[in-house]
């Protein structure tokens, strides 16, 4: 298959498994009942939604502008927010290229190595998962009785995420220290790439190794530790104060563990290649609040609705708006590809 025909065929993949799921998540919908949901929703707590969401784009930048402080020091926080708002935005359109698009546009407001961008987006992508990993065995240790919905008997595996609550901790540890000599170690691996792609390789552990260039600062270990948890802090939290928007949750036994375990669920739904989780969130979200909490399909779908739109809303208004800003055009992100021009 072309290049050309792979960028057209991957977005199409992309929205027809969004349009499978969002065929899931509303075929059994009752729409009148629906509509009246959402009108009953008190929408105080859903524009609070908003410095929420905005607060926790913002400390992603500061924490980017750390990751990014070896390649360019001093860099612009607007540029940096911009860069991020606009990433968000272009996943929403085009899954799996915001990434790109992020590595553009802070090459192009701060004049730095779009590939060296690239490698930290990418290091980037692995502390959020092993945070995120972290958080949540920090969270099932301290309270188990989250998992009454899973299992029996929740003492019986409580020590299985202090294991991993220190598991985590050590690879983030090892990684931030010893980062650079690990992915050096893929050196080796060029040796057993086919010629022609030798050389694409090369460039790409290049780039991981630009990212992971941050880890000769031993003292910024400590802010980055604290900026990653205060990320996920506010994506958690995006999703409990929603509760307090609907009257027909407030007997239901949702608090802030239950938001840890949506949350859980929902990063599942953006890993997917759907534009913007668009449909697969809708699915996993309703699906957990009806099956792990006993919400009534009408009040889950609804809930869904509300958290993801809110946040889809946010980042492609924020996103244009800056995407227009900075004179970006569409031909310069939408067919970017990272073996072509951004690595």
């Amino acid at each position: 298959m072309s290049l050309k025909s792979k960028k057209l065929v991957q977005p199409l993949l992309g929205f027809l498994l969004a349009a499978v799921f969002l065929y899931l998540a509303f075929r059994n919908a009752n729409f009148a009942d629906l509509w009246q949901s959402l009108k009953d929703v008190n929408y105080f707590w859903v524009i609070l939604l908003i410095p929420i969401a905005l607060i926790s784009h913002w400390l992603r930048a500061v924490r980017w502008g750390y990751l990014l402080a070896p390649v360019k020091r001093d860099l612009s926080l607007r540029n940096l927010f911009s860069a991020v708002m606009i990433g968000f935005m272009v996943n929403n359109l085009l899954p799996r290229v915001g990434e790109v698009a992020r590595a553009f546009a802070i090459g192009k407001s701060e004049g730095i190595s779009k590939s060296s961008a690239f490698g930290t987006v990418v290091v980037e992508r692995i502390i959020d998962m092993l945070t995120f990993l972290l958080v949540l065995c920090v969270i099932l240790f301290l309270y188990p009785k989250m998992l009454d919905p899973f299992v029996d008997n929740v003492e019986a595996v409580r020590p299985l995420f202090l294991a991993g609550s220190v598991v985590m901790l050590a690879i983030f540890v090892v990684l931030f220290f010893k980062g650079e000599s690990l992915f050096r170690l893929l050196n080796v691996v060029r040796l057993l790439i086919p010629g022609r792609y030798r050389e694409r390789y090369q460039r790409l552990v290049d780039s991981f190794l630009t990212g992971f260039s941050v880890t000769r600062r031993h003292d910024k270990f400590l802010v980055i530790v604290v900026l990653s948890l205060s990320i996920y802090s506010f994506y958690a939290l995006g999703l409990y104060v929603p509760f307090f928007a609907f009257s027909s949750l407030a007997h239901h036994d949702l608090n802030l563990g239950a938001s840890i375990i949506l949350l859980t669920i929902s990063t599942i739904a953006f890993a997917l290649p759907a534009p913007g989780a668009l449909g697969t969130y809708h699915t996993f979200l309703t699906v957990a609040l009806m099956r792990l909490y006993g919400v009534d399909q009408t009040t889950a779908l609804s809930f869904s609705i509300i958290t993801h739109e809110s946040g889809y809303l946010i980042t492609t208004v924020v996103g244009l708006y800056y995407f227009l800003k900075d004179h970006l055009k569409v031909s310069d992100v939408a067919l970017q590809t990272v073996d072509e021009k951004v690595v």
